[in-house]
């Protein structure tokens, strides 16, 4: 019995990583409403975000609202100035409400999604976006507790 406890656990533990692998923030081959990744020849405007937690306990990105044109290639250059790791996730509001709720499952995923990044403490790094759509999207940190201390944010892309 207590062998067999331990084989369920070890292969559950071992399936965990491979059910939360892969590409959850809408990818999955299709187009994404939000856009895609740009080339960083095309870039036209760069804009700096900092992620970090603040004295009363809440979470933020810094500026969080953003206004691009449609057809535009954008570089986000995020610091995170906190002292947590944070997430810069950038997609369509329903698709960021799906992720948040895996990442409550599986707050340790590992991502490779080319609109999300996450850093460390001190770390910076960039994503580089066209917007082929216009709209109003999210930006968000979906660790666990973040987006709900405040860690969102929107994008507005005009034609």
């Amino acid at each position: 019995m207590k062998k067999t406890m331990i084989g369920l656990l070890l292969a559950s533990a071992l399936a965990t990583p491979a059910l939360a692998s892969g590409n959850h923030a809408g990818g999955h081959g299709e187009a994404m409403a939000v856009g895609e990744p740009g080339d960083k020849a095309k870039v036209t405007q760069t804009i700096r975000v900092s992620m970090k937690e603040t004295p009363d306990g809440k979470m933020v990105f810094t500026p969080n609202n953003f206004k691009v044109r449609k057809g535009q290639t954008v570089r986000f250059t995020i610091k995170n100035e906190g002292e947590l790791d944070h997430e810069f996730v950038l997609d369509q509001e329903d698709k960021v409400m799906e992720h948040k709720a895996v990442m409550e499952k599986f707050p340790d995923m590992e991502h490779d999604d080319p609109n999300a990044i996450r850093l460390k403490p001190g770390k910076s790094g960039e994503i580089v976006w066209k917007f082929t759509n216009d709209g109003v999207f999210k930006i968000a940190c979906l660790v666990p507790g973040h987006y709900d201390a405040g860690m969102h944010g929107d994008v507005a892309v005009a034609k």
